[in-house]
């Protein structure tokens, strides 16, 4: 199963290598592939990391953290009705 990870620090005292850090931490949770997000504004700081297990689809486009509009996301699980949606 992959592995996620991630933080929000309202004290800005965080890094982009924190959070990639987080993710190096967990090759056990996903060897095939390792991916983070980082994000600052002036009063937050936002990471995101992800650790890829393929096991179903093995495209590039499962890759996460996962990018739509303003919205990032990763998430651990599987969605079962894939197929149908």
């Amino acid at each position: 199963m992959c592995g996620i990870a991630g933080f929000i620090d309202f004290k800005n005292a965080s890094s982009k290598e924190v959070v990639l850090k987080m993710t190096t931490t967990m090759p056990h949770r996903g060897p095939d592939g390792q991916s983070v997000f980082f994000d600052q504004a002036d009063d937050y700081q936002i990471g995101l990391g992800h650790r890829r297990l393929s096991v179903i689809d093995l495209s590039i486009e499962a890759a996460q953290p996962m990018f739509y509009d303003d919205w990032i996301i990763v998430y651990n699980g599987e969605i079962y009705n894939f197929s149908e949606i």
